[in-house]
């Protein structure tokens, strides 16, 4: 097992000294409640600094936290409060569906699967929580590339892999397939990212009407599937999954 970089640690000690003592700390107090020469204090500071995680007040010249720990922590709670306001809607997909259902968030330029209901029957399944799926092919990743416009542009400048002959890959034909989307409210990924496999998503939203994930169902295009369609059951039993889970988050436009 690879040891710990000496540098993070003092990074970590000093934010963990800033959060827990008093509001403002000066170089001289932070360098000595943690051992450290002022000089490579100093140096951790602006560089904790730089990156937002720790500001100087111009008159006295103490440290305190900075606002991109803030923006973090945001986030930290915001992806824990979708997984725990979404524990029983997609339970209740599962069981409606017969399939099995995910919900994911954007994440480096793809979706994170942060909660994973297994398809309830007997079949072996292997829990994907934490896995990547990607923003151009995935249901999940096209409802979120549609909806917000971050993974929007992430997934315009990205490059688009080919996974199966069903993957859109070219500009233009995408930017089709985000209309469409927009314009039903759900995204289709028809053996465009796994071979006879389907899946089926729908956005969901929080109280400031701001996407904030995505849930949606997979399984074999032959259950997913009629006709070449999905099947207008699971659209429904899925999008009003999104709308429970975007109304437990105080979400009002539905």
């Amino acid at each position: 097992m690879a040891g710990s970089i000496q540098s993070v640690e003092r990074a970590a000690a000093m934010l963990r000294l800033l959060a827990g003592g008093e509001r403002r700390l000066g170089l001289t107090d932070i360098a000595s409640a943690l051992g450290l020469a002022k000089g490579t204090a100093h140096g951790i500071l602006r560089t904790l600094q730089q990156e937002g995680f720790v500001e100087q007040d111009e008159v006295s010249g103490r440290y305190q936290l900075g606002a991109e720990l803030l923006r973090l922590g945001n986030s930290y709670l915001d992806v824990h409060e979708l997984r725990a306001r979404a524990l029983v809607w997609t339970d209740d997909l599962a069981r409606a569906s017969g399939e099995a259902v995910y919900l994911g968030v954007l994440h480096q330029q793809g979706v994170l699967i942060v909660h994973h209901v297994f398809r309830p029957d007997d079949s072996r399944q292997v829990l994907e929580v934490g896995a990547m799926q990607p923003l151009h092919s995935s249901a999940l990743g096209k409802v979120l590339a549609a909806y917000d416009p971050v993974a929007h542009s992430e997934a315009v400048e990205a490059a688009r892999e080919r996974f199966t002959a069903h993957t859109v890959t070219g500009a233009a034909d995408f930017e089709g397939v985000l209309d469409i989307t927009r314009a039903r409210g759900w995204a289709v990924d028809l053996e465009e990212t796994w071979e006879g496999v389907a899946s089926v998503a729908a956005p969901i939203h929080d109280r400031r009407r701001m996407p904030v994930g995505a849930v949606g169902i997979t399984g074999a295009v032959e259950r997913v599937c009629e006709g070449g369609e999905v099947r207008a059951r699971l659209v429904a039993a899925v999008r009003d999954c999104a709308r429970s889970v975007s109304r437990d988050l105080g979400g009002t436009r539905f």
